[in-house]
């Protein structure tokens, strides 16, 4: 890929951060973890920083050696997005701004930011909005400042570590404890999944001189309907499982496609070969099944 080793991950104690921290200390990368807590999954050779992206002096402290930064860090959850929208400016926007002052400060070589593919989006909400800011704050950092960045934009992730925010993993956990599964929907509305590993290690990949001020889209290769994707989960439960549907609360989620035009367009990063959603999901039920049985 490069030479540039010394990295720090903002956002790294996270479902994301972690696995992205993983996947790069796997490759033999130095990495340093910032948080506003200590992370769970800290590995030995992993450094931890314990502070807030909103304390400059913290950021510059934290990054200052370093070459590679990544940004996984705010407020990710929409619904929590929708209803705090001045935190969503401080810790989405504002966050964001303050850790690119000190990356171009400390001459950072690659500035990687986790974005989402709602800004293709007229859904999302303020997160969306904040997606859209900082990707524009992002572009024109480097342009001012003769910086290298990745933009990342996620789909619709899900595998071990998601807490409750994630909705497979809350929906998994609900059959597992209830025998049940409430969804909010009529069940045409589509997604692609990626599982976390997968979109892990194509986060590292994008450090390839490739992708270089590119904007990439991070996504499961196939899409699957809502009622398919339960009608899998039940089988997997061997259908024991009660599914209750209720009519769409939030306006906030997209229905069929994340997509509205946007002349800023993304190139698709896949994972060949990769965890495919039936065996992810059986994971995904073990790891729960062990943690409220143990």
């Amino acid at each position: 890929m490069n030479d540039l080793k010394k990295t720090i991950v903002f956002g790294g104690s996270g479902f994301l951060g972690s696995h992205v921290a993983d996947s790069l200390t796997e490759r033999g990368f130095d990495v340093t973890i910032f948080d506003m807590k200590e992370s769970p999954y800290l590995q030995e050779s992993q450094n931890m920083i314990v502070g807030d992206i909103l304390d400059l002096k913290q950021i510059e402290y934290a990054i200052k050696g370093n070459d590679i930064v990544y940004n996984f860090a705010g407020i990710a959850d929409i619904d929590e997005c929708h209803k705090r929208p001045l935190d969503t400016i401080k810790y989405n926007i504002l966050g964001n701004a303050q850790i690119l002052t000190s990356a171009v400060k400390n001459n950072i070589k690659k500035y990687l930011f986790a974005s989402s593919a709602y800004v293709y989006s007229s859904s999302g909400s303020y997160y969306r909005i904040s997606k859209q800011s900082s990707e524009l704050f992002v572009e024109t950092f480097s342009e001012e400042n003769k910086m290298d960045y990745t933009i990342l934009r996620y789909g619709s992730l899900y595998g071990d570590r998601a807490g409750d925010r994630n909705s497979l993993h809350r929906m998994i956990k609900t059959a597992v404890k209830k025998g049940k599964i409430e969804y909010y929907g009529d069940g045409s509305e589509t997604r692609e999944y990626i599982h976390v590993k997968d979109a892990a290690d194509l986060s590292v990949e994008a450090l390839n001189e490739k992708y270089k001020n590119e904007i990439l889209m991070l996504t499961g290769s196939e899409t699957i309907k809502y009622k398919d994707l339960l009608s899998m989960i039940n089988e997997i439960f061997s259908n024991n499982i009660h599914i209750d549907m209720h009519s769409k609360r939030s306006k906030a989620h997209y229905k069929m496609s994340p997509y509205s035009f946007n002349p800023k367009m993304a190139k698709k990063l896949v994972s060949n070969p990769h965890i495919d959603l039936g065996q992810g999901i059986l994971t995904l039920i073990e790891e729960i099944h062990r943690k409220l049985n143990s």
